[in-house]
């Protein structure tokens, strides 16, 4: 049983199926698109290696194609687009949509997901299975319960309720905007950062290859991907006591602060799409120790949240998910037993997760405030 039908839970059900494991997934949200997900991410290294080790083969191209290129010119520059430094080049991996790339997760899954189901609590029984409780009364029971069910985790909070998640001072904006040519032309390679009179402001391009949905309709017809258009990703931190509720607030308030700024800057502000633009607050876990395997275990954010400072947070997720799906493949071909299986995944996620989360911490100085 996954609880959560994030990023990292869906990843981790595509290999348990690719292998002929019996796997459910149960999701609070109503839907797939009952909630904001839409802003780029980038994958490489050892994440798009777990990812791709999960994913069908089938779905290989539609990965590819509903992608786009993150790598080339680094640079900082000021708030009227002078160069300030320019950066080593960044390169390898791809940039893609989450909410993209979790429809492209769910293919072959609808049968095996139940949404509007919030996770209350779990009861480990005698007979050595898991039994998870739902708010709508319900229940459900399996071998191994794995909470993949995000930062607010009910699943950590009852198997580690010590574990700490850190509020990072200050908070931001994550804002999209249609792409266009001009502002295209504001991150000619894999990122441009803006140091403006006490801000800091972030700029990604998610330039697909090719529209998500006609690549999908092209190479897997049986595959629905939405119709997103590309765009640029930016994140802006706040001065330290503003903390907008919503998105009207904060939209307002970045307004006020690129006042004056780079014509093209102060566009891409006003231009931004309110659906798919939030505040943001950065959180980060402190380490745990193991907390001794039993039939429920952790992945992704529920158990080691980062900053987003260093783009570690869903490829960690990924690795998990191919770590714990090699671990429970040895299980179902009866090489190995279950707690064995889930310990030795549980040390190697806590080890490489918690490694992340450090490098990530380190990295919060590009998005501080100057």
């Amino acid at each position: 049983m996954i609880i959560g039908a994030g990023v990292g839970g869906l990843c981790l059900a595509q290999g348990l199926v690719r292998a002929g494991i019996d796997v459910r997934i149960y999701e609070r949200e109503s839907g797939v698109n009952s909630r904001y997900q839409g802003f780029r991410i980038g994958i490489g290294g050892a994440g798009l290696d777990a990812l791709r080790e999960c994913l069908p083969q089938r779905l290989h191209a539609v990965l590819d194609a509903s992608t786009g290129e993150i790598s080339g010119e680094r640079r900082i520059v000021d708030e009227q687009l002078n160069l300030v430094t320019q950066l080593e080049p960044g390169y390898g991996g791809m940039a893609t949509d989450r909410h993209v790339l979790r429809h492209l997760l769910l293919a072959g899954l609808t049968d095996r997901i139940s949404f509007g189901k919030a996770f209350t609590a779990y009861e480990e029984l005698a007979d050595g299975t898991v039994r998870a409780t739902f708010a709508d009364g319900s229940t459900a029971t399996g071998d191994l319960l794995v909470g993949a069910d995000g930062v607010g985790s009910p699943v950590r909070r009852q198997l580690l309720p010590d574990a700490e998640i850190v509020d990072v001072p200050g908070s931001g904006v994550l804002g999209r905007t249609e792409l266009t040519e001009r502002f295209a032309a504001l991150v000619p390679g894999f990122g441009t950062i803006v140091k403006g009179p006490g801000v800091t402001m972030l700029l990604g391009k998610m330039a697909f290859r090719r529209p998500p949905h006609l690549a999908a309709a092209d190479l897997a017809p049986e595959v629905v991907l939405p119709r997103t258009t590309s765009y640029l990703r930016w994140s802006m931190s706040l001065p330290a006591g503003a903390t907008p509720a919503d998105w009207t607030v904060a939209h307002e308030q970045v307004c006020d602060l690129v006042e004056g700024w780079h014509p093209d800057l102060v566009e891409l502000v006003r231009q931004a799409d309110a659906t798919n633009s939030s505040p943001l607050t950065i959180r980060y876990a402190k380490p745990v120790a193991h907390w001794g395997t039993r039939t429920v275990t952790l992945l992704g954010d529920a158990v080691h949240v980062m900053p987003p400072s260093s783009g570690k947070g869903a490829n960690t997720a990924f690795r998990d998910a191919a770590l714990l799906c090699r671990r429970l493949i040895e299980v179902d071909r009866g090489a190995e037993r279950l707690l064995p299986a889930v310990q030795a995944y549980e040390l190697a996620m806590l080890d490489h997760g918690f490694a992340a989360v450090a490098d990530s911490v380190a990295s919060l100085s590009t998005f501080a405030t100057r």
